[in-house]
């Protein structure tokens, strides 16, 4: 009998067990669809129809006839590769980049007031072309920049994707109001941070990923709420074409504004103009020469200022690293896109028992990389250098080391003006010029450290500080070493892995700039974070001005005070009761008057 009572209690708790649990189930699902309904989770999301023109469309393009003199209102865009013209754009003056300024502003007007639905159908209508045209938009951005096709899928197609899908999934929370605590006397006030987007962006930026140095500034402002303006590099223009009409297509196709994105071509008068020409906010990315140039005419305006400068990343390694996973990563970090990475690993710091196994394993690899013209012919492994100039100039810092006592373990030989070959140089020291100047070329630098303190210190001996990677077998030991290193950024056990987390911040230090997007950080960073406060329940307490500090002054108005201070911020019990004593005695004269309430010697 009590075992068939004991069962029958048994099942009945199950029963109800089971009960609470589906109704739980009932209710999250109900909240999941809730807020799938309101952010458009459920929503047809548009296929663009995008013209894609035959250099854009094909691997093997002869170019375009070259005009014997360029105009200076046209800029010239070249292969990098090769030299292949592939047509002029216009160079905007002054009056046409402050046009497209007003044009965005008006813009943003109407878009300031758009749903995040909306926003989110138009990121996802952008992300849904870019899965399904990768190679058009590799093949556009390795002949605009000379890169490889994988580097193009690493660096421009990969990134993109995953800051797009961040913000759809978790950019609203990050841009809803915030409350806040309103403090001890503000007790009876509701507070809350409202994000109200800064209006205009605008964007400099540089000609290593063309594709994603585009849309990324492109796609957090818009999801903010703002207009942008982006002016690309007079030495990677000719993609720009493409990617706008990319743009273009998602904005009508989801109800944007067609002048929400304007994009600038030209030279250093219309980035000047941009700087100057009334936008809200200016994201920076480039040298750091030029960034103080744009810091000082943006001070002129009093136009706040991202600046993501250069870059010469630390990528130390320990004497218990496991090499069999530190060098394929090393190789990536160092010739990722022919070394021309804002955080890219140029300094090779690795302890002592390691540094001549390390520098063989890389010396072999990069023996027997291939380079070459990324398009139409077999898969190379390091293409061109953009900047005309560049390999030349890496030619100078390598050639400076060596005659300053560096050992050439591979490469470190120019035979051809487009291209650097993957070099490889050991014993570097402080005074030689690429110990200090940022190098933005294939070059690894493996220098050797004693101990941990050592590497640390051979590590933050670099004017500038973006990002830094640590390897060790021992997790703690690696994040002791990472948290002494001088830099906006640090990987521990990988590298540059800091921008695939998109909720993290991107920036640096020292000469590598100030403030910081990407990231929780960097999104908020387009609004203006307004701070509002108002009466919790009105109807039942609000502030009133009491009447003896009303004007004029009552007699007992800074005894009132001073006895309000007490009682609300005294740092012990006793100390709060004489405040409210006080209080009450500038009310009640017969509680004694005089001066205000003085703390114990205790209290004192």
């Amino acid at each position: 009998m009590v075992l068939s009572e004991a069962a029958a209690l048994a099942t009945s708790l199950w029963d109800s067990r089971v009960i609470v649990l589906a109704a739980i189930a009932v209710v999250y699902l109900a909240l999941f669809l809730k807020c799938a309904l309101r952010d458009g989770y459920f929503d047809a999301v548009p296929t663009l129809n995008v013209y894609i023109g035959k250099a854009e469309g094909e691997d093997a393009y002869a170019g375009t006839a070259e005009p014997r003199k360029i105009p200076k209102d046209q800029v010239p865009c070249y292969d990098p590769a090769d030299g292949t013209f592939l047509g002029c754009l216009p160079a905007l003056t002054p009056a046409q980049v402050k046009a497209k300024i007003v044009a965005a502003k008006k813009a943003s007007e109407e878009w300031h007031h758009s749903s995040f639905r909306q926003r989110n159908l138009l990121l996802k209508t952008i992300v849904k072309y870019i899965v399904e045209n990768q190679d058009t938009i590799c093949r556009v951005s390795a002949r605009d920049s000379g890169k490889p096709m994988v580097d193009a899928a690493f660096g421009e197609v990969m990134v993109t994707c995953e800051k797009i899908w961040w913000l759809v999934k978790e950019g609203r929370q990050y841009l809803l109001p915030e409350r806040r605590k309103a403090g001890a006397m503000m007790f009876y006030k509701s507070a809350r941070v409202e994000y109200v987007p800064v209006g205009v962006v605008g964007a400099i930026v540089p000609w290593n990923y063309p594709f994603h140095n585009v849309f990324n500034p492109l796609v957090a402002a818009l999801y903010a709420g703002n207009a942008i303006v982006i002016k690309v590099s007079e030495h990677a223009s000719w993609s720009s074409q493409y990617y706008g009409r990319i743009i273009a297509a998602a904005l009508a196709a989801t109800g944007a504004p067609a002048d929400l994105v304007q994009i600038v071509t030209g030279y250093g008068e219309a980035g000047n103009a941009l700087v100057t020409g009334g936008v809200d906010k200016l994201i920076f990315v480039g040298s750091t020469k030029i960034g103080r140039a744009v810091m000082k005419s943006a001070a002129e305006t009093l136009t706040p200022v991202v600046l993501e400068l250069g870059g010469k990343d630390a990528f130390v390694v320990l004497d218990d690293a496991d090499l069999n996973h530190v060098v394929p990563t090393a190789l990536r970090g160092g010739l990722q896109s022919c070394g021309q990475n804002c955080a890219g690993a140029e300094r090779f710091i690795v302890a002592a028992p390691l540094f001549e196994e390390f520098c063989a394993r890389v010396t072999s690899v990069v023996q027997k990389l291939r380079q070459g013209p990324p398009l139409g012919g077999s898969p190379v492994d390091c293409g061109a250098m953009v900047m005309p100039g560049a390999a030349a100039a890496v030619q100078s810092l390598v050639t400076d080391a060596v005659s300053r006592g560096a050992k050439l373990l591979a490469g470190g030989k120019m035979t051809d003006p487009h291209f650097y070959p993957p070099t490889v140089l050991a014993g570097v020291k402080p005074g030689m010029r690429i110990w200090t100047e940022e190098v933005f070329g294939p070059v690894i630098v493996a220098v050797s450290a004693a101990d941990d303190d050592e590497a640390v210190a051979l590590a933050n001996d670099c004017p500038f500080g973006l990002g830094s990677a640590v390897w060790s077998r021992n997790p703690t030991r690696a994040r002791a070493v990472g948290a002494r290193l001088h830099a906006g950024m640090t990987s521990i056990n990988d590298f540059a892995t800091t921008y695939m987390c998109q909720s993290l911040p991107f920036g640096g230090v020292k000469e590598s700039g100030f403030d910081r997007f990407a990231g929780i950080e960097g999104l908020r960073g387009l609004t203006v974070p307004k701070a509002v406060a108002e009466d919790r329940a009105p109807w039942l307490m609000k502030t009133e001005i009491p009447p003896l500090l009303q004007y004029p002054i009552g007699a007992q108005a800074y005894r009132f005070t001073a006895s309000l201070i007490a009682m609300f911020y005294a740092p012990s019990l006793g100390g709060s009761a004489r405040g409210l004593w006080g209080l009450a005695a500038c009310f009640l004269p017969f509680l004694g008057g005089g001066a205000a309430p003085k703390p114990s010697s205790k209290e004192q």
